[in-house]
């Protein structure tokens, strides 16, 4: 009997000192695979973006909801900003140095020459890189670098009030300088309505002088150089001038917004615009009883016609803490075809990527013909470093030349002299 008592104790304390072995290298084991795994850190994305509309910063805000529900562990801090207060928050931030990740804007080679930009070439995609219009994003180029991408692009031309058209007696969109003058007075005499919307403001002076230049034969840049103040330039200049001293345009240039024009034909007070596609979104949407119609931006006699088009960027600051994975992500996320689609239909622009513009030309004979003008489009010279400064100068020219009694010709000799001394050339 103590023998068997002996062998049972000694059966017990081997079984035991196995069960403790087998425990404490159970628990080594676990301890060692946590200790591998690594600690997945966040990723914050400041995205500052323009106000097109009243959708949006609401549709922004459930396409981000969505991105961070499939992205954990990235966070987008959005801000969205009108145009006439964008440039002074994104400034601030620079100021600050806490510049946006992502910033949706329209100018960038400023930026560019100061150093200030990642080359997009380290964070997009080559999927998205290939569905990116060619065009555009060669102008969002320097010295080989991409310092920007396209993100929304748009056609400029002549929108008018079809029943205002109709009761001056038009009966086409004026597509010269001699029409327009025409139509603008037809409707003027009807008594009902201003004749043609022009927009000398902040946000659009710099268009309305493209129109008159290009509509002229001028350009901003010739031959590498500053042209501003050609003979061209300067006849298309007081051809507005003309239009307003002679009672032919909206009271208000330098006043009332290309928005606030466009409900002010929407409401039948204003016969003719030069306005973006977006128009064929935004004003039928608010004034759905409006008969409008569309034509050419007119041009001087005898000039064959022009095509102008506008396109914004994305610009990505560089800082301490850009986490340029996560950014690219996000911006796979953004052009996806679905996704795109719908912030391009949405908004009233064009697309950008092949992709969404074969599928949207396919549904609508408008937009395919849209993308074909924008192909041959002319542009602001954005690639110069100093457009921001001539452009920020150019906003002064509105009320110069309208109420100041400063001539077309010294207008844009002034701005001619402010373009070389920024650039040196």
């Amino acid at each position: 009997m103590p023998t068997l008592i002996l062998l049972a104790r000694r059966f017990y304390w081997v079984t035991a000192g196995l069960l403790i072995l087998f425990v404490l290298t159970s628990c080594a084991g676990s301890d060692a695979e946590l200790s591998a795994t690594p600690v997945e850190e966040r990723a914050l994305i400041r995205f500052v973006a323009a106000e097109y509309s009243t959708e949006t910063k609401p549709l922004l805000e459930k396409l981000i909801k969505e991105f961070e529900l499939k992205n954990p562990l990235i966070d987008i801090e959005l801000q969205v900003a009108n145009w006439d207060v964008l440039d002074g928050i994104y400034t601030t931030m620079i100021s600050k140095n806490q510049p946006p990740d992502l910033l949706n804007t329209n100018v960038y080679a400023h930026f560019a020459q100061d150093g200030l930009l990642n080359n997009f070439k380290d964070i997009i995609s080559p999927e998205l890189e290939a569905k990116l219009l060619p065009n555009l994003m060669e102008m969002d180029k320097m010295d080989g670098a991409q310092y920007a991408i396209p993100y929304y692009a748009s056609i400029r031309q002549l929108y008018y009030n079809k029943e205002l058209l109709e009761t001056a007696g038009i009966t086409a969109p004026p597509t010269t300088w001699a029409e327009l003058e025409d139509a603008a007075l037809k409707i003027k005499s009807t008594g009902k309505a201003d004749g043609f919307g022009v927009d000398l403001t902040d946000n659009e002076t710099q268009a309305y002088l493209s129109y008159y230049f290009y509509g002229a034969g001028g350009s901003w840049i010739k031959d590498g150089k500053w042209a501003i103040n050609s003979p061209e330039n300067i006849e298309g200049l007081t051809f507005l001038k003309d239009l307003f001293d002679k009672g032919l345009t909206d009271p208000e240039p330098t006043v009332t917004t290309r928005d606030e024009k466009q409900r002010i034909l929407g409401d039948g007070k204003l016969g003719m615009m030069i306005s973006g596609n977006y128009f064929t979104t935004v004003v039928p949407k608010e004034f759905p009883g409006l008969k409008w119609g569309v034509g050419p931006i007119p041009v001087k006699d005898g000039l064959p016609p022009i095509s102008f088009g506008v396109h914004d960027v994305f610009v990505s600051f560089q800082t301490d803490h850009t986490d340029k994975e996560a950014l690219s992500k996000f911006l796979d996320f953004l052009y996806d075809d679905s996704v795109y689609e719908e912030l391009i239909v949405r908004e009233g622009f064009l697309p950008v990527t092949w992709t969404v513009g074969s599928s949207l030309s396919n549904q609508d004979p408008v937009m395919r013909s849209n993308l074909e003008s924008l192909r041959a489009a002319k542009f602001y010279p954005v690639q110069d470093p100093s457009w921001q400064s001539v452009l920020d100068y150019a906003r002064k020219l509105g009320d110069a030349v309208l109420y100041e009694k400063l001539t077309p010709k010294a207008a844009l000799d002034q701005l001619q002299l402010f373009a070389e001394s920024k650039s040196g050339r």
